[in-house]
């Protein structure tokens, strides 16, 4: 086994815990809106006693236009317990292709993200390199593969996210 499947390893179960609780959430969670900062939203919710805090925004287009997305959402979460810190995932409203390899542009810079059912996630050693991107960044692009097949493309305004990591991030402290 080579040294990032070791990595990946963990960090997909990790991933796949976390969207699994999440997916679950809304028989058992209580959601509080923190504010609205220009594109960007902070929300935290209780899941079972556990808080969770979102800095979260919709995408702003969605390719190709026949295809039914549902919501679309790229988050940065954070847990109160320290389970997960400023964890950058996107959220849609289809599963993704399982063992394909979606993308995460920010300007030049671009990160491979895996998918977990409909959420997509990057390796933990990637996650502070985009939140610094998403930070000063002016869009976002992710790229993937849904279950059945149809690349899809995401553009996402990161105009607010800078205050909005951070209000979500003290909302976890």
């Amino acid at each position: 086994m080579s040294t990032q499947q070791k990595t990946s390893a963990p960090r997909r179960t990790l991933a796949i815990v976390i969207a699994a609780f999440l997916l679950a959430a809304p028989a058992s969670a209580e959601k509080t809106a923190v504010g609205r900062f220009k594109d960007w939203a902070v929300f935290t919710e209780t899941v079972d006693g556990e808080l969770i805090c979102y800095a979260a925004t919709e995408a702003t287009s969605k390719t190709p236009a026949r295809a039914n997305h549902g919501a679309v959402w790229y988050y940065v979460t954070s847990w109160k317990s320290g389970q997960a810190t400023n964890q950058p995932s996107l959220k849609a409203g289809f599963n993704f292709k399982e063992g394909s390899s979606p993308k995460a542009k920010v300007g030049r810079s671009s990160w491979t993200l895996f998918p977990a059912g409909p959420e997509l996630f990057a390796e933990n050693a990637d996650d502070p390199a985009i939140v610094s991107a998403l930070r000063s960044g002016a869009s976002l692009i992710v790229e993937g593969t849904s279950a059945r097949g149809t690349s899809v493309s995401y553009k996402f305004s990161l105009s607010g996210s800078a205050t909005a990591i951070d209000k979500a991030a003290e909302a976890c402290r």
